[in-house]
Formats: structure tokens, sequence, C-alpha cells
């Protein structure tokens, strides 16, 4: 038996987008998103979005819940546009964006979401607090940085006040990490996944040469 939480993280929804994806690639090659008929590039930009609103009570009802033609494929951006728009209250989601240094976290965050939506960007956190650059990170000052970071991790785990959206941006290469959090936030992972010489190309062009072994250290103990 499903109910909303699970239901997104089960392999019947995940087998089934995949399979979507697969068949509606247009004869150009191209997946475009159904609500603003532009390319969906990235497998994890691509959210499956169902026409009837799915609910606690229809959820084990898989002529609605696993009935491809009530299922749109869209942006990330779009899919929460539409729940904005009709005024769907979705039970909070929280994603961990996750990846190699300079692939384009921050980016893809800052594209998709909304204006009630928490973001966890450690990197944020250190420029808050300090005068210094948000890569600049002094040692004496970790235990506040840490402490401030695990308070909204609390607030997130325990779902509190009204935000719609959390999105927690991260390197997080060792699986064990990214396991600890899912277990503890109940999230859903979002990989950014670019490859090192697109990243290391980026650093060289943000005049970030210091970078380029952040990106060498996340590549050596990146696990799948």
């Amino acid at each position: 038996m499903f109910n909303l939480n699970n239901f997104y993280k089960s392999k019947e929804w995940t087998n089934l987008i995949s399979e979507l994806r697969l068949e509606r690639v247009n004869s150009n090659g191209l997946l475009l998103c159904e609500s603003c008929n532009k390319p969906i590039i990235k497998a994890y930009d691509c959210i499956g979005h169902h026409k009837i609103e799915l609910t606690e009570t229809n959820v084990n009802d898989y002529s609605i819940s696993l009935n491809s033609t009530n299922i749109m494929l869209l942006h990330h951006r779009c899919h929460n546009k539409i729940h904005e728009r009709f005024g769907y209250e979705q039970p909070k989601k929280v994603y961990l964006v996750y990846g190699p240094p300079c692939s384009g976290k921050s980016t893809w965050v800052n594209n998709n979401a909304g204006v009630d939506d928490i973001v966890l960007d450690i990197d944020s956190v250190w420029e808050a607090i300090t005068i210094n650059d948000r890569y600049i990170k002094r040692d004496r000052l970790k235990q506040n940085v840490f402490g401030i970071r695990d308070c909204i991790l609390e607030q997130i785990k325990m779902r509190f006040g009204k935000w719609k959206n959390a999105y927690i941006i991260g390197g997080y290469p060792l699986k064990t990490d990214r396991e600890r959090l899912i277990r503890l936030l109940d999230c859903e992972l979002i990989f950014i996944n670019e490859s090192k010489e697109v990243c290391l190309q980026r650093a060289v062009e943000a005049n970030r040469k210091e970078w380029e072994k952040y990106i060498e250290d996340w590549f050596e103990k990146y696990f799948i």
C-alpha cells in the first residue's frame, strides 16, 4: 500500500517515468516539457505530474497514479508553477541537490526554487555571518556555521514552519553521507551530473584555481 510520501520513491513510479521519458522523445531526439514545450535536457530536471491530482485516497488506484495518460512530463520549475497556479498544497518536499564543485548546483536551485522555499547552502551560511568571501572558511568559525546548519536541518527534518519545499545544496560525494540524510530528512536526491572536465573549465573561467583541488578531491571520493 502506498501513501503520498512513499509513492514517489517507489520502483513502480521511477520505472514508469523512465519508460515515459524514452517513449516521449520526439523525432529530433528531444524530450519536450508538456507545459513550456522547451527541451528537458537533464534527467534530474524531469518531473512526472498527475493531471488528476494524487491524494491519499486515490494513490493506490493505479488507473490514476500509474496511468501514463494521466502523467505529464515537466521541467521541475514548470511543475512548481502548476502547483502554485492551481493552489495545490502538496506535502512538504525536501531535495538534496548534490554533485561536484562547479557542476551548477546553486544555479539549478536558483532557477527552480520558489519564494516560499527553504534553500540551505553551507557556502551561503559562511558568507552570511562573516565579512569573507563565501568560499573562505576560517577554522575558528566552523562551530558557529555548522550550528546554524544543524538548526535549519532540524527544522527541515521536523517540517517546522510553512515553507513548501526545501533544497539542501552540497557536494556529498560519499554514498553513506547521502543515505544518512535520506533517512534523517526523508529527502529526494537530485544529482547535478557534470563531467570533471567541464567543472575544471568553469573553475578556470571563474578565476578560482584553488577550486581545482576541490574538484579533483570530489571525483576521487565519489561513489554512486
